[in-house]
């Protein structure tokens, strides 16, 4: 698989609601094409679906999926059961964190791993990392797909990388100083960690040359009082980054902080309403369904995320 150049993303996060639909229609068959019948977990699933779909419309038809379901006893070697080829198809092994149950192994092909790499540019766009950076990647060597994932589509841009596993938070901040690191890579509560103990050290952050952190794995970057308070401490940008091991990395911040956008060239975009399981109004508590549309070897299509979202429609060519 090719990489997506920055002047195709651009020009995908500019296409209307008609042509963004008719090309998330085409990627989606495209996907229903290479996995059946080989995936029999979703030949299973879509045996009474008429594949390829005429139309978006049809997507309610299709039959949600779970992590229940990817976590199922059948998983016996505990990688997810919606896998599409043999083993000796993948090259990368994650693992989710267990936070949902048991740990989810999730694996990649290598065209699956260079469109997680090429999603993953979508976000460090909005953060406008440039070779000239250098990023700090505060996290430990572990199968947690987001530090390796960020590590790699962060070099694939030029920018120099510091990983920071195996480190304490003292030393990765005397890093920060020694190689005068402008993008912070961490979660949210891990910032003002370390904004504490850079208080507790004398260690004037505000002064620092970091310009802006990318931060996940929890949803306090979208929490206005958390995110003033990592801002004020670093005096720094903060992009706030969404994702999941077994959907991939399908959100980022809204630049005036009002939200999260959905990549919507990548990942089709549900939102179910909380009381009425209808497809949600605007601003209605509703949950969050993906279908990705670019990893053939471990698809999930209509996945039910179990977080908890307001949509906001209407935005060219994303929404929020």
């Amino acid at each position: 698989m090719a990489e997506i150049s920055f002047e195709t993303r651009c020009r995908l996060r500019q296409l209307d609601r008609a042509e963004l639909e008719q090309h998330q229609l085409t990627r989606l068959n495209q996907l229903l094409a290479a996995i059946l019948p080989a995936n029999q977990f979703y030949a299973d699933k879509l045996s009474s679906i008429q594949v390829p779909l005429e139309s978006l419309d049809q997507l309610p038809q299709l039959p949600f999926t779970t992590k229940e379901e990817l976590a199922s006893d059948e998983a016996t070697d505990g990688v997810a059961t919606n896998r599409t080829f043999p083993l000796d198809h993948y090259v990368r092994f994650h693992r989710t964190s267990g936070t949902r149950g048991r740990p989810l192994v999730v694996v990649d092909t290598a065209d699956d791993w260079q469109w997680f790499l090429d999603t993953w540019q979508y976000v460090l766009d909005v953060a406008e990392v440039t070779a000239a950076d250098r990023a700090l990647l505060a996290f430990s060597f572990g199968p947690f797909i987001g530090f390796w994932s960020a590590h790699e589509a962060t070099a694939a841009r030029g920018t120099l990388v510091v990983p920071g596993g195996g480190l304490s938070t003292l030393a990765r901040l005397e890093l920060i100083e020694s190689q005068q690191i402008t993008l912070l890579f961490c979660t949210p509560t891990y910032a003002l960690h370390m904004a504490e103990v850079a208080a507790d050290n004398q260690i004037d952050l505000a002064a620092s040359s970091v310009r802006c952190l990318v931060v996940a794995g929890e949803p306090g970057g979208s929490i206005p009082a958390v995110r003033q308070r990592i801002e004020t401490a670093w005096q720094a940008r903060l992009i706030d980054h969404t994702g999941a091991t077994e959907v991939g990395p399908w959100g980022y911040a809204d630049p005036e902080g009002e939200g999260v956008h959905v990549i919507e060239s990548e990942f089709l975009a549900e939102f179910i309403s909380i009381t009425s399981g209808e497809v949600a109004q605007e601003g209605e508590l509703s949950e969050l369904v993906l279908t990705s549309l670019g990893r053939a070897g471990n698809p999930v299509i209509r996945y039910r995320t179990g977080d908890l979202v307001r949509p906001a429609y209407g935005g060219k060519g994303s929404d929020r």
